[in-house]
């Protein structure tokens, strides 16, 4: 059984193949065939990279057309270097990770007109990424015709937190209205949760784990016994912690201030809120960790400030996700950041050697999964390599 997977972003799309005919368990296989679409880089062009059957290409075409970049995406599978299958119609079904389900949907489910409807609806939650998910499942049928293609929601894993941690506390009003916590990097947390379940050798079921995805977007998740009880991005990805350009939770009354003193509009606090903060605001730099601890290493003042707020606010919330949980068994990190940075494990782990929780003396990143933890550490920290499109094909297979 052989599943395409989109994950079709604004300005860029990745895709890759899975053969699930083996019934592949536990870490994820390397795809058959990989791609990217990239319209950040060139104004009206599109940078085209594959991969498969041992071969890669990388390609400038002129397209603006997203449906007509994916369609010369696809093409790569049977033509040309990288061509890793006979035909188009050897494909059994595309997943597609769509950003926000909101109350809708807590499950992944087969695209129809009314799913498609349903998606269309919630994109004023998700402006930058439900109508990009929307143009991928277009673009699909126009290039693979009435294929089975799924939904995968980045919001499912959350939805079944609790009342009381879903809430906001403002007018009941906004409960009706559907204003609440939803919670973002769903694929992701459900991923690593189980990946983390698997390594430990227990089931989730059994399990109270600390998932925290930290990239240019972070979020963490409270996972007991399986289920997401407790999450820091709310409404929207904005919530919860320092990011990368995002600032992450803030009192509202700064916004108020800068509506009323400086006369912001509604499209300057977006801007500034979501590109213009995080740890590119507070260094001045640059969005990436890497380069903001490059600039801390060599005596920057702002570089040293801007991680040591990340830090802090991200030791904070893991406190806040600990006490939901109601004790501890497992970390995990994962994503860009949480997968390669050994400084990141080792402060975010620091004030909780009160749990027992300690790390190994000599820390470094591994290319496979691994648990960092000292043998006597009565937590166990994993790194986990998040695997997004692997967990969409094995919810394709589970669902069809």
């Amino acid at each position: 059984m052989k599943i395409l997977v989109l994950n079709a972003g604004s300005s860029s799309h990745k895709s890759c193949l899975f053969d699930l005919s083996q019934g592949a368990e536990g870490a994820a296989p390397h795809p058959l065939w990989r791609a990217a679409l990239d319209w950040t880089h060139q104004q009206g062009k599109v940078e085209l990279s594959a991969s498969g059957a041992g071969e890669s290409i990388q390609q400038v075409l002129s397209i603006t057309d997203k449906a007509e970049g994916i369609e010369a995406m696809v093409k790569t599978l049977v033509e040309g270097p990288t061509q890793v299958l006979g035909e188009l119609a050897e494909i059994a079904a595309v997943g597609h990770r769509v950003v926000h389900g909101g109350r809708h949907y807590q499950q992944p489910v087969v695209v129809d007109d009314e799913v498609k409807a349903t998606i269309q609806s919630l994109v004023p939650l998700a402006p930058a990424h439900n109508p990009a998910n929307l143009q991928g499942i277009e673009a699909i049928a126009q290039s693979l015709g009435t294929i089975p293609q799924v939904a995968v929601f980045d919001t499912a894993f959350h939805s079944h937190m609790p009342e009381a941690a879903a809430t906001y506390p403002g007018p009941y009003a906004w409960v009706e209205q559907g204003i609440r916590r939803y919670g973002f990097h769903g694929i992701s947390h459900q991923y690593v949760a189980q990946r983390a379940a698997d390594l430990m050798g227990q089931d989730l079921a059994s399990l109270r784990l600390l998932t925290c995805h930290l990239g240019n977007g972070c979020s963490l998740a409270a996972v007991k016994n399986g289920v997401c009880v407790d999450t820091t991005m709310g409404f929207t990805p904005l919530d919860g912690l320092m990011m990368g350009s995002r600032s992450g939770s803030v009192d509202p009354g700064i916004l108020i201030y800068l509506m009323r003193q400086e006369g912001y509009t509604a499209d300057q606090l977006d801007t500034l809120l979501n590109k213009e903060s995080g740890l590119k605001g507070l260094s001045g730099r640059s969005n990436d960790m890497r380069a903001v601890a490059e600039a801390m290493e060599q005596g920057d003042a702002q570089a040293k400030l801007a991680i040591e707020v990340f830090i802090h606010r991200l030791r904070r919330e893991m406190g806040a996700m600990i006490a939901s949980l109601g004790g501890l068994d497992g970390v995990v990190f994962t994503a860009g950041v949480g997968e390669n940075s050994p400084l990141v494990w080792q402060q975010a782990c620091e004030p909780f050697e009160f749990l027992g929780l300690r790390l190994k003396d000599e820390l470094g990143r591994d290319e496979a999964d691994q648990d960092v933890a000292a043998a006597d550490s009565a937590v166990r920290v994993l790194v986990v390599h998040t695997q997004e499109e692997w967990a969409i094909a094995q919810a394709c297979r589970s669902l069809l």
